[in-house]
């Protein structure tokens, strides 16, 4: 764990915190865009959740944003450092400090309560009150790419910020295993936002496939703003009753053809 004892180490530390905040976050977006609008791009063309064009220079606009984002992540993350060394947080580095069931456990029980909390902020930022000031930076890009997932307002992106770094000081979190939570996140932002159906066909079905959240669900939010305000999973739009009635249909008809499919099309012609 790094300790903060001069200015300059504290310097040094948030701007290589800023790096791996903002290269995760590059790293993810351009690999997800890469692969499925260059290297794969005929295969999963017609797997396009919405066909309207992005506007121009709104890649750049959302990487500007997102660079704001990641500014913001680093200084909460310099915070937790300091609590971390004053000895506020529950971060420990010893793999055998708790039970190792704890480490899968303690992911899961973040990741529900990351999405507990989001689920709800969600439904609170698109009140009409507070959707100009705090939302409407997100919902600026109607069609999404990768580049969307950190495009935020910086006052979503601190209310976004804070519940992990405040779950540190509550629940005994292994150092890596926030690592893979954050990780998990950038990822499944990317994959939410990167506007391709990538899962299988009936995956929306399937005993796990129906409880996370892809491209067609979470783009069907950004055209329908009232529907699917997941994060990671579904179960709480389920409850609520705030899944769209066109996630379904939609994810049947952007995931039934398959690249098999289309390699053989193309072979018969």
């Amino acid at each position: 764990m790094i300790y903060l004892t001069s200015p300059a180490t504290v310097a040094l530390t948030a701007l290589l915190f800023f790096i791996a905040i903002f290269g995760r976050y590059v790293l993810f977006s351009l690999g997800f865009w890469w692969l499925f609008n260059v290297s794969l791009k005929e295969q999963f063309a017609h797997r396009a959740v919405q066909t309207r064009p992005r506007k121009a220079g709104q890649d750049w606009h959302e990487i500007g944003w997102s660079v704001v984002t990641s500014l913001i992540f680093t200084g909460i993350a310099i915070g937790v450092i300091y609590a971390y060394q004053l000895g506020y947080t529950q971060i420990y580095t010893d793999i055998h400090a708790y039970p190792l069931l704890w480490y899968p456990a303690s992911i899961l029980l973040v990741l529900f309560i990351h999405e507990t909390y989001y689920y709800w902020l969600h439904r609170w930022m698109h009140r009409p009150g507070v959707y100009k000031l705090v939302h409407k930076t997100h919902h600026d890009s109607i069609t999404t790419s990768p580049w969307t997932a950190f495009s935020f307002h910086p006052t979503e992106s601190t209310l976004q910020a804070i519940v992990i770094p405040a779950l540190t000081f509550i629940l005994p979190l292994h150092i890596s295993a926030v690592g893979l939570i954050l990780i998990i996140m950038t990822m499944s932002s990317a994959i939410n936002h990167l506007n391709t159906e990538i899962y299988p066909q009936d995956f929306n079905r399937h005993w796990l496939g129906r409880w996370l959240i892809g491209a067609t669900h979470h783009s069907l939010h950004h055209t329908q703003f009232r529907f699917n305000y997941g994060l990671y999973f579904t179960f709480w739009d389920k409850w609520m009753n705030t899944e769209s009635p066109d996630y379904h249909r939609l994810f049947g008809e952007k995931s039934k053809k398959t690249v098999g499919s289309v390699v053989e099309a193309r072979s018969e012609e």
